[in-house]
């Protein structure tokens, strides 16, 4: 059993050091290459610092050096946190104060900014000082600092949005990182034949399946450029060109391609599994996909960040009709999901309930907050003999005909609507099983009582049809009363549908 992720690398490179393990626009690194410069940015952080598991924030754009960054602050026995270079001063300056402090490792272009936001230059380390080959290191000394690492210690801290306004910080453990992986590698069989099309921000937890998956297997991790996103014909260009087979996207960008039609112009057939989650994939677009890679893998995978990206997964086998929900499937290894009623019973049948999740992916808890931790990672209400934690995901779901697990919406989008009980997850399955919309987004606008339909299309469908198509598919008390049409829906940085700038701009300010 392996007691940290370094394991996979030192493992990894007994056999594959000069295969190249990462690619981005201005570097290609070999594995070897990457834990040199890896292992002398773990002699600079002990230099500045002789901690050990304290976090070590990373302010750099999405490439190799970030994941040098990341790899040379766990050989120095700490743990990573990365930042969103783009992110506002503000949101930083919260993060770094809410670490107290920690080191950051950056690069010359953005010292300045971090200067200004208040960060102490001793605090600063520049990644340039891991390509720094007049410096030696002693690889057992290195490796000797992580013999009092465990497995339970952290790994690394993701922050995702508070309701306070103070990002929460997810403090993930070596052993959830393990335990997913390991799930990963053997589920869909990724071998040093990998070529994976890295996506995700590292600052979104979905990157750890790409980072890791190379680490553990030898693959390589081919980081796409960012604006090769905005053109969906240009990205399939960009994959076909790298021979990328492995890819891990947001529904967002599987989207796009497909209301493009960008795989009528460019073939993929090397593209062998494609992989998704952070959103509910809407099966016309998918349908589309499959049908231009009949041969290839797909599968849908849904997990919040507290439990280490995954807790559950679905390999698409069979055919589904675009108005149809896809399931998310069946638990990961090594997980387990209860559904909760109201009264923390148990569900039956397919009565609809909270998915939360126990196994040993979850997470250690938010950093510095004991109490928001609490509220969510709690005890099992189904075992009162021992500490059973589980973490409730404020995930509404059922189990259909086939025992699969079918995501509904959050708890939070469940509306009380003219005396119904409303899921607007519901809504946005129906409107996007319809012709002409590209994509769609529901939102309560409960000052005015009104279900809000924002869509994306070609052209304007007009609201007596999109009302008409959606008649057979929903009852009258579900179909929006009002209804927008904007020419792009915005997207947050990790590609989700931006539910709160839609809200912010057109029902508050309205």
């Amino acid at each position: 059993m392996k007691k940290n992720v370094l394991e996979y690398f030192e493992h990894t490179l007994l056999k594959y050091r000069y295969k190249t393990a990462i690619k981005d626009e201005h570097r290609e690194l070999t594995f070897g290459a990457w834990e040199q410069s890896s292992k002398r940015l773990s002699l600079s952080i002990r230099r500045r610092s002789q901690d050990m598991k304290k976090p070590i924030a990373v302010f750099l754009p999405k490439s190799a050096d970030s994941l040098v960054a990341f790899m040379g602050i766990l050989y120095s026995g700490n743990i990573y946190a990365p930042l969103d270079v783009h992110s506002p001063a503000a949101r930083i300056h919260n993060i770094l104060e809410h670490l107290e402090d920690p080191l950051v490792i950056t690069s010359q272009e953005y010292l300045e900014s971090l200067l200004a936001m208040g960060v102490a230059a001793e605090n600063l380390i520049g990644i340039e000082e891991a390509y720094d080959t007049s410096v030696f290191f002693d690889n057992d000394e290195v490796l000797g600092r992580l013999d009092g690492l465990i497995d339970t210690d952290p790994i690394y801290i993701i922050h995702t949005s508070g309701s306070t306004g103070t990002p929460k910080g997810v403090v993930i453990s070596h052993k959830g990182v393990i335990n997913y992986i390991d799930w990963a590698v053997a589920c869909f069989d990724i071998s040093p034949k990998e070529i994976i099309g890295s996506q995700s921000p590292f600052y979104f937890d979905n990157s750890t399946l790409d980072i890791y998956l190379c680490l553990a297997t030898a693959a390589t991790l081919v980081i796409i450029p960012e604006h090769h996103f905005a053109f969906p014909v240009k990205l399939m260009e960009y994959v076909a060109s790298k021979n990328i087979n492995f890819v891990f996207w947001v529904p967002s960008v599987l989207i796009n391609v497909a209301n493009t039609k960008a795989l009528d112009h460019v073939y993929v057939g090397g593209l062998e599994k494609v992989l998704f989650a952070g959103e509910a994939m809407p099966n016309k677009h998918l349908n589309y996909w499959r049908s231009k890679l009949p041969d290839s893998l797909f599968a849908n995978l849904y997990g919040p960040t507290e439990i280490t990206v995954d807790c559950t997964y679905y390999k698409v086998e069979r055919a589904f009709e675009d108005s149809e929900r896809l399931p998310i499937g069946f638990p990961c290894r090594n997980a387990d999901v209860i559904i909760l009623n109201e009264e923390n019973q148990a569900v039956t049948g397919s009565e609809m309930g909270e998915l939360c999740v126990r196994g040993s992916s979850i997470a250690l808890g938010y950093w510095n907050d004991a109490a928001k931790s609490d509220q969510v990672f709690t005890q099992n209400p189904l075992n009162n003999h021992y500490f059973d934690r589980i973490y409730r995901t404020g995930d509404l779901v059922y189990i259909n005909e086939y025992n699969e697990i079918i995501y509904v919406g959050r708890k939070d989008t469940q509306i009380k609507y003219m005396g119904y009980r409303i899921e607007l997850g519901e809504i946005e399955t129906a409107l996007l099983s319809l012709s002409g919309i590209h994509n769609s987004c529901v939102i309560y606008n409960s000052d005015r009582k009104e279900i809000t339909m924002f869509y994306e299309g070609p052209t304007d469908l007009g609201k007596a049809t999109i009302r008409k198509e959606l008649t057979p598919l929903l009852p009258k008390y579900m179909i929006p009363t009002k209804i927008i049409m904007l020419e792009q829906l915005p997207l947050n940085k990790n590609g989700k549908i931006d539910r709160k700038t839609l809200a912010a701009e057109w029902l508050h300010s309205n």
